[in-house]
Order: C-alpha cells, then sequence, then structure tokens
C-alpha cells in the first residue's frame, strides 16, 4: 500500500486542471503578498494626485457617476494587482478627461463614454493581434524615456499650479494666488512637502560606496537601520489622511448631509453623434497617449523598476482595452494603465500588486457605501496637498531618465521632451522623436 501512495500523488500532481488551477492560485496570492505594509499602503496613496483632480472635475463639470466610477475602478485595481503582481494602477484617460473639461456642452457623458469604448476596442485589437508586441520591440528606448521626461515635467508644472494658485476643477482654470495661512494655503503644502523629503529623501541611491573600517561599518549599520525605520513611515498616506481631516474642518456640515448606500448604475444611452464626436475628439487624440504611455512606457518602466517582471505589452493592451469594454457601457470613467502611476505608487513604497489592491478595496467599499455622496467631501480637499503627492511622483517619473548615457540618446530624448511638453501632445513628441533618431541612424551608416 504503502509504494502506491507515492504514484497515486503523482497522478494527482500530473493532472493539468489541478496544476494550472494550483499555480494560478498560487501566483495570485504571491501578487498580492505585501513586501511591506506600511511601505503598500503609502504606495497606494501615491497616484491620488492625478486620480482625484481629474475624477472630480469631470463629476462637477460633466455630472460623472462618481459611485459607479469607483466601484469599477476598484475592481480593475483589485484584478491589476492579482494580475501582474507590481503597483499598476488605474488612472483616467487624460487626453479624453481634458476634451471633456475644455469643450463646453457639445462633449458630454455619453460622448466621454464613447471615447472610452472606441478606444478601448482599438487597444484590444492591438493586443489581441500581437501588432503591439511589434511596436514595444520596435520602439527606441530614447523616444520611450522622452515620452517619460515630458510626462514627469508636466506633472510637477501642473502639481506646482495647484500649489500656487487656487483651483477651480468644474472649469478647469486656475484662479488667484493662494494665500499663505489657512487650511488649504501655502505654509500648510510647504510643511507637508517638507515632511515628504525628510522621510522618503530623494529615493534609493544604486550605488552605496562600501567601506572596511569597522567604525565605519558599524555607523553604515545604524544608518541602515534608521533609514528603513523612516522608510516603513507612510508619509503619503500620513499627508493624504490630514488632507481628509481638513476637508471636514473645512466644511463639518458635511457629516450632516451624509447619505449611505450606492449611486444607481444605467447603462450609457449613445446617438450616432456621440459615437462620432466621441471618436473624433476623444479617440484620435488619447490613442496615441495610451499607446505610448499606457503600454510602451509602462512596460520599458516595469523593467527598470521591478527586472524579471517586466510585463507583455500584449497583455497590457487587451487589459486596458476590457476595462474600457466592460465599464464605459455603464458610466464608469474611461481607464487605462499609465507610467507615471506607477512611478508614483513606487516613489512612495508600492512594490507588489498588493499596494494597488488595497487601493481597490478602498474605492469599492467607498463606491458601495457613499457612492455620488463623496464627492461632496473631496470638493473640500484641500488641493495644495493633491499637488505636494503630484509633485514628487512627478519627479520620481522623470528620474528614470537617469540612465540615458549617450549623447545621441539625449539628443532624441530631449527633443521629444520639448515637442511634447511645448506642442502639449505626446503623440506630436513620438513623431518628431522618432524622426530624429532614424535620422541620426542614418547619418552614422552614411558616414561610417
Amino acid at each position: 500500500m504503502e509504494s502506491q501512495n507515492p504514484q497515486t500523488s503523482e497522478n494527482l500532481d500530473s493532472n493539468p486542471t489541478s496544476l494550472s488551477m494550483d499555480n494560478l492560485v498560487h501566483k495570485v496570492k504571491s501578487n498580492l503578498v505585501f513586501r511591506s505594509k506600511w511601505a503598500e499602503l503609502n504606495g497606494a496613496m501615491g497616484d491620488l494626485g492625478t486620480y482625484i483632480p481629474i475624477v472630480l472635475a469631470l463629476t462637477l463639470a460633466k455630472d460623472l457617476n462618481l459611485g459607479t466610477t469607483l466601484i469599477f475602478t476598484g475592481v480593475y485595481n483589485m484584478l491589476t494587482g492579482a494580475i501582474y503582481g507590481i503597483p499598476l494602477p488605474v488612472q483616467p484617460m487624460k487626453s479624453i478627461a481634458a476634451v471633456a473639461i475644455s469643450d463646453g456642452p457639445d462633449f458630454n457623458i455619453p460622448e466621454v463614454m464613447a471615447s472610452g469604448i472606441c478606444t478601448g476596442a482599438i487597444l484590444l485589437v492591438l493586443g489581441a493581434s500581437g501588432l503591439m508586441q511589434l511596436v514595444y520591440k520596435l520602439m527606441p528606448l530614447s523616444v520611450v524615456r522622452g515620452i517619460q521626461l515630458s510626462q514627469g515635467l508636466a506633472f510637477t508644472m501642473t502639481a506646482v499650479k495647484y500649489i500656487r494658485k487656487v483651483q477651480d476643477f468644474s472649469k478647469s482654470k486656475s484662479e488667484e494666488n493662494r494665500h499663505w495661512v489657512g487650511l488649504d494655503g501655502l505654509i500648510l503644502a510647504i510643511v507637508c512637502a517638507c515632511f515628504i523629503i525628510v522621510i522618503n529623501g530623494a529615493g534609493k541611491e544604486r550605488n552605496e560606496r562600501e567601506t572596511s573600517n569597522v567604525d565605519d561599518e558599524e555607523r553604515n549599520m545604524r544608518s541602515k537601520r534608521i533609514k528603513k525605520t523612516m522608510a516603513n513611515i507612510p508619509s503619503a498616506f500620513i499627508v493624504f489622511l490630514l488632507g481628509v481631516v481638513l476637508a471636514f474642518i473645512r466644511k463639518p456640515a458635511v457629516v450632516k448631509d451624509i447619505k449611505f448606500g450606492p449611486s444607481s448604475m444605467e447603462v450609457v444611452q449613445f446617438t450616432s453623434h456621440a459615437w462620432k464626436q466621441g471618436f473624433i475628439k476623444g479617440t484620435i487624440p488619447q490613442l496615441p497617449l495610451s499607446i505610448l504611455n499606457s503600454v510602451i512606457a509602462v512596460c520599458k518602466l516595469s523593467s527598470d523598476l521591478f527586472p524579471g517582471k517586466e510585463l507583455s505589452a500584449t497583455s497590457v493592451s487587451i487589459t486596458v482595452g476590457l476595462m474600457n469594454l466592460v465599464g464605459c457601457w455603464f458610466g464608469a470613467i474611461p481607464c487605462c494603465h499609465g507610467a507615471g502611476g506607477l512611478a508614483r505608487q513606487y516613489k512612495f513604497g508600492g512594490r507588489s500588486g498588493g499596494c494597488v489592491a488595497i487601493l481597490g478595496v478602498a474605492e469599492l467599499v467607498l463606491g458601495l457605501v457613499l457612492g455620488t455622496f463623496l464627492v461632496r467631501i473631496l470638493d473640500w480637499f484641500p488641493v495644495g496637498i493633491l499637488g505636494v503627492l503630484l509633485l514628487f511622483a512627478g519627479i520620481e517619473l522623470a528620474m528614470t531618465c537617469r540612465d540615458t548615457n549617450s549623447k545621441g540618446e539625449c539628443f532624441v530624448m530631449l527633443i521629444c521632451t520639448a515637442v511634447s511638453l511645448v506642442g502639449s501632445s505626446a503623440a506630436l513628441g513620438f513623431v518628431c522623436g522618432m524622426v530624429v533618431h532614424f535620422l541620426l541612424k542614418l547619418r552614422l551608416y552614411l558616414f561610417k
């Protein structure tokens, strides 16, 4: 009988269905395991500096269903963390949101959702056909770095604007200078920025000098212990909680008016005009940004930050496509992944899929418990604090370009960055960067 047990065990283990299911469960568990509880929680707050202003602006300006958006983005985040195992966040599609906010009454929720569905369908086809992986392999690293640098600098400039100026998100405009003193004043933002700098510093250095001297080694160990303790302090989470508390202090009446329960979920009604305007005004400008920043730049950045965990361009393209082909029909904001969001989560301590999964759980709970009423609270959240969170995240994204060593690569990267920033178009910067890259290659071929 004893001799049959190994055989029985072997037969069970050789069952492909059992093996695949066990492997899948093990992989999901591994992807969601926290590397450091407080660091992961801190990292989950890193992308709120872009998520909250965009969602809040669309809610105020276009009557976006905030409760439905929170439920869907919560589910997206949980699935993303389980699938990829890195802090890859789900973000609103910025170009579509910008068109909706600035285009007046001709671009409303049906047009926004039509844009998301069309963009998602194209990304799904590119991913499923394998064309996205081909684009990823052919894309010069210097062009990707240029896009990342322009996005990082754009974030930092927006962050400084949030800190210095009073914002009207419903009109997407900056107003008068922010007062120095107050519950949303400059001094508060500066103190929060200084707090994050003291706790997080400039980030982890790549090379640290080693010494053999005993005193230096002891000092080194003591310094490392202090750094480790500091790294476990959730600076971004503390700053975010401070903002929530201040929001209630600024508007105490919000507590009395709280209404519990999810908002009603309805299928969006589309017209031919909505599909046409959505594709022309929303999908066309969004598509290059999604391909470059949501797929290609994300895959490149994931290999930089997490060696051995490089994402597949095919997989990322398909997941972005599926998100929008499902959620947009019910009024959830068009979503994508982003290199900026990944850099922000990483900057504040995110190292696993559990980072975005816990954010997803929080969004899902808020969507089910508070629904659209949450916008009343976010409306009083100190914008200067959002600017501080966005500032450091943008710097982290821009700093990924420090590995560009050759003069030629720097030349292409900076041209791509300059055109993207001045022209306000990642697609235009990409085209110019590719042209300059191939011209340099041609010159090298002709004069070698």
